[in-house]
């Protein structure tokens, strides 16, 4: 039924990274006049993003200077680090796998197990749950679960739907196998029948890329965006995040008898404020409990959940004992949550490239 618990896994840190060149919404044509920027800034709670345009840095560099920081601050041993999960949609190449080329940027050893997954949204979740099924028997010690994209860079400059919504970032979390924990409670799902509500058409190899890839059409909300770029039916996703997201939460805590009152936040991915406040007031959650990045970072995709940690929660993180629920929905579709608890998490400030 999509319920795991992975026992004796102990998450040691966070680490993120976001470009450097930012791009704030309250000057965006795109949106139209003052008074329309303002609407979308107030229902959206995007207020500026950091972005990759016209830079090289790409996920895998973000991804590597998290990584990079998170080792040096828990004073890891890389020939220690056993496996290393990337999880993304834009790597660097269509292949080799871009957990091959950290492996090896980031100096670990040739014993240790690499995988990618293709995933947004959802991605830290199942990222999780593949890096606690891994390591829950002790086989492995240490690893390291990579997410991050670069989202500008699949969506069109002329769509307002999509457009001054994402920004970029390339995050590190930290997992230790440690006999006798509590773990991860975990709830996944997918719904592959609806994956076109959020697709590129053309450019995988069920589509190739052809002549009329990168033509422009316009759309009736006035919107242009070709098919090398994100298409997102807008309503559809809206309603299967707010139906489905919450519906996780409740399961998880009612298969695994979790104390709802007792959770210190819920960090939701940070899809767009106004989803968030839906899903927040369905599940009756105090807004103090529930923390946001997307003013200053916009939808980051995969790496949303742990760049709001590092961004807003950063300092209990290190220093107290807390209870989290995470939960996040997107491409495939796909969703779930996880919940777990912490104590002395490290946790270095956010670093720009």
């Amino acid at each position: 039924m999509g319920f795991q618990q992975f026992k004796n896994i102990n998450i040691s840190g966070f680490a993120a990274c976001v470009p450097n060149h930012i791009e704030s919404n309250e000057n965006l044509e795109l949106l139209g006049n003052s008074e329309q920027i303002q609407k979308f800034i107030e229902t959206t709670g995007v207020r500026q993003r950091h972005t990759v345009k016209g830079q090289k840095i790409r996920t895998s560099d973000m991804c590597f200077e998290a990584a990079q920081k998170l080792i040096q601050e828990l004073n890891w041993d890389k020939n220690e680090i056993d496996c290393l999960l990337f999880v993304s949609q834009t790597g660097d190449y269509i292949f080799p796998a871009t957990s091959c080329i950290l492996q090896d940027r980031l100096g670990l050893s040739n014993d240790c197990f690499t995988i990618d997954i293709t995933l947004g949204c959802s991605g830290w979740i199942h990222g999780m749950a593949t890096i606690g099924a891994l390591m829950q028997n002790g086989g492995f010690k240490k690893g390291l679960l990579l997410a991050g994209d670069t989202s500008t860079m699949t969506k069109s400059p002329f769509d307002k739907g999509t457009y001054p919504l994402f920004g970029d970032a390339g995050t590190a979390t930290a997992i230790e196998y440690k006999e006798g924990t509590e773990g991860i409670k975990v709830h996944t799902a997918t719904d592959g029948k609806n994956h076109q509500a959020i697709i590129i058409p053309d450019g995988g190899f069920r589509n190739f890329y052809n002549r009329d890839s990168e033509n422009y059409i316009e759309y009736e909300d006035g919107s242009k965006r070709n098919n090398l770029q994100t298409y997102m039916d807008g309503a559809a996703v809206f309603t299967f995040g707010i139906t489905k997201g919450p519906r996780s939460i409740h399961s998880l805590t009612e298969k695994f008898d979790i104390n709802f009152e007792n959770i210190d936040h819920f960090v939701f991915h940070q899809a767009n404020k106004f989803m968030i406040e839906k899903i927040r007031k369905k599940l009756k959650v105090p807004i103090e409990k529930v923390p946001y990045s997307l003013d200053e970072y916009g939808n980051t995709s995969c790496s949303s959940i742990p760049l709001t940690m590092v961004t807003r929660l950063s300092k209990q993180l290190q220093k107290d004992k807390l209870k989290i629920m995470t939960c996040a929905f997107g491409v495939g579709l796909s969703w779930g949550s996880i919940y777990f608890e912490t104590e002395g998490v490290v946790c270095p400030e956010i670093i720009m490239i």
